[in-house]
């Protein structure tokens, strides 16, 4: 089933426990790129933590579930958010290797863009945990943290096989589009190849029908992940191919900042009932969407249990042991297999959110109102 998933990776080259939670949008920040040092313990040693942005809710969540849980276990921590722009985390990166800290734990904005520090920081001895996202072509990496990014995609793909009966479809035909991510984040492979496994065969087979014909990665990539960008495509969408009343019964969206986008599109320019929208990372604006039947489904991935892990990890490797991993054959980033703990992401609806968000302490109810 992951043989599509492997095609796609390598076409884009250039290009358990309680569970995990990515990234939709919570509003701009003029200027993120930001640090917090707070030391702990004297003589304690560093970890230096690189994070990709402040504008999506998620980052801001990890970061601050790293920062507070690796204090917590004694360590000095440098947190830094990069505004989006690689040539920043880059400089970051390079300013935390100089400074002597001990180790790194990186959510790399382009996995393709951090091969020079990262080759200091292995000749410095400094140990690099890929948080999320996995750092491509560099055999500075010493273990992987993140979701299981396949089963993601997978989850929404079956979601949309079940919600529109397409097993037992018979003649009738649905029309679907498709949002993914950014190409220069490997997990948007992750996704699109999950989902694609699943609903390809429904595509093939004519019951499922993509108007736009849009279906290729590179075709249904949003740049940063953005809101905005996925608003834009989705206008175009319905005025080229729904003015006429077309119905659109789906809409594949890797994540919640895709799915605001599409969401924001649909009811400023679509007559129609809502289709079935996806989404991940149980992002506040969407959790909202889905309580008002705009959002079908949405995936959580709780950043507390993942930065949970990870610490586990900082604290292995910096006492000279092995951390706990649980896949070892999947996650090649171009030098070899790169040892990897995933967690499990749950598939959240109308139905189970009072469970899975509110009765496990991650959103108040007021949070929702």
């Amino acid at each position: 089933m992951k043989k599509r998933l492997l095609a796609v990776l390598m076409s884009t080259a250039l290009v358990a426990t309680m569970l995990v939670g990515c990234g939709g949008t919570s509003g701009e920040v003029a200027d993120d790129s930001s640090s917090e040092t707070t030391t702990t313990a004297e003589g304690s040693a560093t970890v230096g933590v690189a994070m990709p942005t402040k504008d999506l809710q998620r980052w801001n969540q990890d970061g601050e579930n790293m920062k507070s849980q690796l204090e917590s276990a004694g360590y000095t921590v440098d947190l830094q958010y990069a505004n989006n722009d690689v040539a920043t985390q880059v400089t970051q990166i390079e300013t935390m290797i100089s400074s002597g800290v001990d180790m790194l734990v990186i959510a790399a904005i382009d996995g393709e863009s951090l091969g020079t520090p990262l080759a200091s920081a292995k000749e410095a001895n400094i140990p690099v945990i890929a948080y999320d996202r996995l750092i491509m072509n560099s055999d500075a990496i010493s273990y992987y943290a993140t979701f299981d990014n396949y089963a993601v995609g997978q989850k929404q793909g079956e979601y949309i096989e079940e919600a529109l009966g397409l097993k037992d479809a018979g003649d009738a035909t649905y029309n679907l589009e498709i949002f993914t991510g950014d190409p220069g984040d490997n997990n948007a492979n992750f996704f699109y190849g999950g989902a694609m496994d699943v609903l390809q065969k429904y595509i093939d087979a004519g019951t499922l029908v993509v108007p736009s014909g849009q279906t290729e990665f590179a075709a249904v990539a949003t740049q940063e992940w953005s809101t905005e960008k996925a608003q834009a495509r989705m206008d175009t969408l319905l005025s080229s191919h729904y003015a006429s009343g077309l119905t659109l019964d789906a809409v594949l969206c890797s994540n919640d900042s895709t799915a605001l986008g599409v969401t924001n599109a649909i009811e400023a320019g679509y007559t129609g009932e809502y289709p079935i929208i996806t989404g991940q990372d149980c992002d506040i604006a969407n959790v909202k969407n889905l309580l008002a039947d705009k959002q079908a489904m949405d995936i959580f991935k709780d950043t507390r249990t993942l930065a949970e892990q990870v610490v586990k990890m900082v604290d292995a490797v910096l006492s000279g042991s092995e951390a706990q991993v649980n896949d070892e054959e999947t996650y090649d980033n171009g030098t070899g297999i790169i040892p990897t703990f995933l967690c499990e992401p749950v598939v959240t609806t109308k139905d189970n959110y009072q469970e899975i968000l509110i009765d496990s302490g991650y959103y108040q109810e007021s949070d929702l109102q």
